[in-house]
């Protein structure tokens, strides 16, 4: 027979024992459960998406530059050399087209001043107080023609100054020349070198409290004093401008290094070969034409291979993506493309010319016959075509990166990027607004379960007292 003080109870609600503040939270995770599922799943597509699209993206870049180094630094930047190798050595802008061949006769070596000065006891002998000017400009024969663009140079010397210490003043004075002292039979000797260039020769004056006059001594500042009219065999060379004649015209060049030829040469000249010229040929690159294209193809189908994979309408990551498609139209087209629009009649003017080859499937092969036949015909047309220019391989695949890396195209892999950044940073937004819901809700949950459990407190405080005066009525009967 049950008990009827536990039947009363029972039927009063012994309580609850419920954790409001975990019920506020269950029901508000609940209720925006299936929301918060759906956003995070269209989250991680579209992290996969900006991978797939990014990767694609990053092999283009690569392959461009890639391309670009080797071309201006690699095997097949352009190198040249002459048939006598004495008279000048010979290098090629990075980028260059280089092509065709040129005569080179070098008649004059630039040179620099060279003056010795008249001997001293010794390297620590004082030179006399004052100033020391020089005036640069042409020596030829006895006399001096002083450049006016370039302005007299003053060094003052002290009463402590000794040979060895002018020597620093003028090496350090930014002037071009440089002085030393040697010690010789003779005695302590100043030795002056200018610049190379016909200006770049130079006369010496001294001047102030130690000058001797027509009796100069050492000690006196104007026994350094030189000038072509007055020359005692002090001068030991005379500056001159280098002089050649490229493919027939005359040049003069300040310095040993002339610049600015033809297909981006430059010279460092040697020697001299007057009345015998010699001729300047660039180096062929068949060889090194010729692994560049395989490379170029097994770059290809890497990027066509993942193209294919991504962008695959069955389950791929890019199945229906705008910038995928451009992509494989890109490549579709690739080899049939005019990259050297410029080309003469003839001349090889598209990537198929360099044997590039595209399958129905999208990969890409090497017709070695075709390239081995167009390096045969036309090798500076080939060589031409890997270039840094604005046309040629390089620019072509730099462009095709470029382009469908922009992000202002909708259409490119860059513009696909674009989209689905925005719409990560949409989901992200909403997630965040979830959140700030969900929050607001357990909150106002908690407040209301607050309130409910404090009327069950008191429900529990009256089911106490009935329990005892329960108890007392079963004890009286």
């Amino acid at each position: 027979m049950d008990n009827p003080s536990s039947s009363i109870l029972s039927a009063l609600g012994g309580g609850s024992g419920i954790d409001m503040a975990k019920l506020a939270t269950d029901l508000s995770t609940a209720k925006y459960a299936a929301q918060i599922e759906q956003l995070k799943s269209r989250s991680d597509l579209m992290e996969t998406r900006i991978s797939a699209a990014a990767a694609l993206k990053g092999q283009l870049s690569q392959l461009a530059s890639a391309l670009g180094e080797r071309v201006r630094t690699g095997d097949l930047a352009a190198s040249a050399a002459t048939a006598n190798p004495a008279v000048a050595k010979v290098s090629v802008a990075g980028g260059a087209r280089a092509s065709g061949t040129y005569s080179l006769e070098v008649t004059q070596l630039a040179s620099s001043q060279t003056l010795v000065g008249k001997p001293y006891a010794t390297s620590d002998s004082l030179v006399g107080e004052g100033t020391l000017t020089f005036d640069f400009g042409t020596v030829s024969g006895g006399s001096f023609s002083a450049d006016g663009g370039t302005a007299p140079l003053s060094i003052e010397v002290t009463a402590d100054d000794t040979l060895s210490t002018l020597a620093s003043k003028i090496s350090t004075s930014g002037s071009g020349l440089t002085a030393y002292v040697v010690s010789g039979s003779s005695g302590a000797q100043l030795v002056i070198k200018g610049e190379q260039g016909a200006v770049n020769g130079f006369t010496i004056s001294g001047s102030g409290a130690s000058v001797g006059g027509g009796a100069s001594a050492p000690g006196n500042i104007d026994f350094l004093d030189w000038s072509p009219a007055t020359d005692g065999g002090q001068l030991k060379a005379t500056a001159k401008d280098a002089r050649l004649v490229f493919d027939g015209v005359e040049v003069t060049s300040a310095t040993n290094t002339v610049t600015g030829l033809p297909a981006g040469l430059s010279l460092t000249l040697t020697g001299t070969n007057a009345g015998a010229p010699t001729e300047i040929s660039f180096d062929r690159k068949d060889g090194a034409i010729t692994s560049l294209m395989e490379d170029l193809v097994a770059a290809l189908n890497d990027v066509t291979g993942q193209l294919k994979q991504t962008a695959s309408p069955l389950g791929g990551e890019l199945g229906n993506d705008s910038g995928a498609r451009a992509l494989k139209r890109e490549l579709a087209a690739l080899a049939g493309t005019v990259i050297m629009p410029n080309a003469p009649a003839g001349a090889p003017r598209t990537l198929g010319d360099l044997g590039l080859t595209a399958s129905r499937e999208g990969t890409f092969r090497l017709d070695a016959d075709r390239l081995k036949e167009t390096l045969a015909r036309d090798p500076d047309g080939a060589a031409g075509m890997f270039t840094s220019g604005l046309y040629g391989v390089f620019a072509t695949m730099d462009k095709l990166a470029r382009n469908l890396g922009s992000t202002t195209d909708p259409g490119s892999l860059g513009g696909s990027i674009a989209r689905y950044e925005r719409q990560q940073t949409q989901i992200e937004n909403r997630l965040e607004k979830i959140a700030e819901q969900q929050e607001n809700l357990r909150a106002q949950l908690g407040r209301s379960f607050s309130w409910a459990d404090r009327r069950v407190t008191q429900s529990q405080s009256t089911l106490s007292f009935l329990k005892s005066q329960v108890a007392l009525w079963t004890a009286k009967d």
